[in-house]
């Protein structure tokens, strides 16, 4: 019997080859032997679980969808099903492989040096290094056109000033991808861990993301080499094409917290008894949510599935991308709700998994481009009019 006897509603695993349903089942057996076990103390600790680092690189997650540096080189439906496990674990866990992988592997590989990329890809894809992207700034989240990090020529190399915020992995990095305003446009840099004029802070407090790190990156007069320059990264498209490939993955990923919700509401209706003796499951009311539920889960595989195809094929455009991240967070985010609301008190409980998940939607949902930005991106591809301001 599949793990989730009623998730695959429209025999979606027909649509997925063989090489693809063992990728799945390579992920989903990893989150269930070393992810579930461990999570809830996790979260509730607020500690990120680093021993699974160096695991989820043995299995080849870590920029999986790369080719070459020692990446697996999987296709975008592979990646896109071990994101949505590892987030049936937890948004955090799948945003430190999103961030790993989309925002710090790809910007290298993509706009990086050779020397660059022969430097450090193999050790991030390895786990022997982790890095973090510095986009979103203390005061500009949605608008980074106007951030205010600037780099400035310093003997033959580059000096920064300025600060990010909200970075996943920020203090746990070795190495941090960093978008900063210079005289010719907005440009990236490779920062090193221990450079001089380089501090992070950590971002305590958080009743979402739990097991996740979140930081402050901080640059005073912070002095790094010319080398450290991604020599084809020149202006904002730079920083928002990996961000595109960040919501792929986040769009995939949801579908796994959306699932471990449903599945758990359906069980527990099931078995739980109320009124004469019947099942919970047995009530219209019930069956309406499970209804809504699994309809929506299913339309979302169907457009997670659809993107991955045409990034496969090279076809996919960022507002593709946004329909996939705004729908399926907010799908994820309301199946979490409805699932609560079927499991009564006991909803609120860390037994299950439920409120775990959507406190982390609650941030997915935000960050890598809110649902308000999403919708602007979809709107300006069917006008032809951008409506950002």
């Amino acid at each position: 019997m599949p793990r989730f006897p009623g998730v695959d509603y429209l025999q979606f695993d027909s649509l997925l080859n063989e090489q693809e349903l063992l990728v799945r089942q390579t992920a989903r057996q990893f989150v269930d032997e070393r992810v579930l076990p461990i999570i809830r103390e996790a979260f509730n600790s607020g500690t990120f679980p680093r021993q699974l680092i160096p695991e989820m690189a043995n299995l080849g997650f870590l920029g999986a969808n790369l080719e070459g540096y020692g990446c697996a080189g999987m296709n975008n439906v592979e990646y896109g099903l071990i994101m949505q496990e590892i987030e049936r674990g937890d948004s955090g866990l799948r945003s430190f492989v999103s961030v790993q992988g989309a925002l710090v592997m790809y910007p290298i590989y993509t706009y990086g040096s050779e020397e660059q990329k022969q430097h450090w890809l193999p050790k991030l894809q390895s786990g022997e290094a982790v890095g973090c992207f510095g986009l979103t700034e203390p005061d500009f989240g949605s608008n980074p056109a106007a951030m205010r990090t600037t780099a400035e020529k310093h003997n033959g190399g580059w000096r920064l000033n300025g600060e990010k915020t909200w970075i996943t992995n920020g203090s746990l990095s070795d190495i941090a991808i960093v978008w900063a305003r210079t005289p010719e446009g907005i440009r990236g840099f490779l920062v090193e861990k221990g450079t001089p004029g380089y501090s992070t802070s950590d971002i305590h407090g958080k009743l979402s993301m739990r097991a996740s790190v979140t930081s402050s990156l901080h640059f005073s007069d912070c002095v790094i080499p010319q080398e450290n320059q991604l020599p084809c990264a020149k202006g904002l498209k730079a920083p928002l094409s990996c961000l595109s490939q960040a919501r792929f993955g986040i769009g995939c990923g949801v579908l796994g917290a959306a699932m471990d919700c449903y599945e758990t509401a359906r069980s527990y209706t099931v078995a739980r008894k109320q009124f004469d003796d019947k099942p919970l499951a047995s009530h219209q009311l019930v069956q309406e949510k499970l209804a809504w539920m699994i309809t929506e889960i299913t339309k979302a595989q169907l457009l997670a599935l659809q993107v991955a195809k045409l990034k496969d094929a090279g076809k996919v455009e960022a507002a593709h991308i946004s329909m996939l991240k705004r729908n399926n967070v907010a799908i994820a985010l309301e199946c979490a709700r409805l699932s609560r609301d079927l499991l009564g008190a006991n909803g609120i409980m860390d037994e299950y998994p439920i409120m775990r998940h959507m406190c982390n939607l609650e941030t997915v949902k935000t960050y890598e481009g809110t649902e308000h930005i999403h919708t602007l991106v979809i709107g300006e591809r069917v006008t032809g009019i951008a409506a950002y301001r």
